[in-house]
């Protein structure tokens, strides 16, 4: 298997289990239906335990976009290998996304509220707010791209790492995942949302296409970010990519701000 066969697998795993637990918690019908956050927090880290268990001695287990970006930036990855990731990881999102459909098939139909068959998928704000949904999606995923350059830095016992990695994104969604869901990732959150777009659900309503790019930018940057800061504080460098990562931080800032003036000119124009 090569590595980019690895990222779709991995991510595809990611995704089962993942959005699985999504849709076990949220679907009507399903036995764990109206189980809580801390459910969710913990599928979601033992998700990305098993990925990483899976694929990790063959790519590395990025699994996202903004791991990939921010271990190159780290130079601890290839630049030239960044899109072909990407791409693996986005179709392997799309698979697990797919599969989740096939195994709660009939909960989808039962189920009558739009938003929650669309949130198995993607996530979305607690608040619609560009700018401040932004900020939660870059810290979220500056503390996870610093996280993994910390476990990295550390020696465990044979086979431990996946699990110290685990317990990194269920602490990121206990503590700061409340606000837009966490995605962290823009594979996670727009290749399911594709597949939404895309799949036969009845009664699936809109997949909130516009709101797409704060997962997708949102942990871009954070990614690219936690990496400058951790060359900038750990490793006392500071050279052209790291630069470029505060300038695509600010850019991605002040994207946030014109689209909330953009929204508010919406609301504004739907009252008139």
């Amino acid at each position: 298997m090569n590595a980019y066969i690895a990222e779709v697998v991995g991510t595809a795993i990611l995704i089962l289990f993942g959005a699985g637990v999504c849709a076990n918690v949220s679907l009507k019908g399903t036995f764990a239906r109206g189980a809580d956050w801390i459910v969710i927090a913990v599928g979601w880290g033992l998700a990305v335990t098993m990925g990483v268990y899976a694929v990790g001695s063959i790519s590395g287990a990025h699994l996202n976009p903004a791991v990939s970006i921010g271990l190159a930036v780290n130079g601890d990855f290839e630049w030239s290998k960044v899109p072909g990731y990407i791409i693996a990881q986005l179709i392997g999102a799309m698979i697990g996304a797919t599969l989740v459909w096939l195994h709660y098939m009939p909960h989808f139909k039962d189920e009558t509220d739009a938003g929650t068959k669309l949130g198995v998928f993607a996530t979305g704000p607690a608040y619609p707010n560009y700018f401040a949904n932004f900020i939660s999606e870059i810290i979220g995923t500056v503390i996870l791209m610093m996280g993994l350059l910390f476990i990295g830095g550390n020696k465990f016992a044979d086979g431990l790492n996946p699990v110290i990695v685990g317990i990194l994104i269920i602490a990121i969604g206990l503590s700061l995942g409340g606000t837009t869901g966490y995605a962290i990732n823009p594979a996670r959150d727009f290749g399911p949302r594709l597949a939404h777009y895309l799949l036969p659900i009845p009664g699936k309503g809109t997949s909130n296409i516009k709101y797409a790019i704060v997962p997708i930018l949102g942990p871009i940057a954070g990614g690219m970010l936690g990496a400058s800061l951790f060359r900038l504080l750990f490793k006392g460098k500071f050279e052209m990519i790291d630069m470029i990562s505060f300038v695509v931080f600010i850019v991605v800032l002040i994207l946030g701000v014109i689209l909330n003036k953009m929204l508010l000119k919406e609301k504004a124009a739907s009252l008139l």
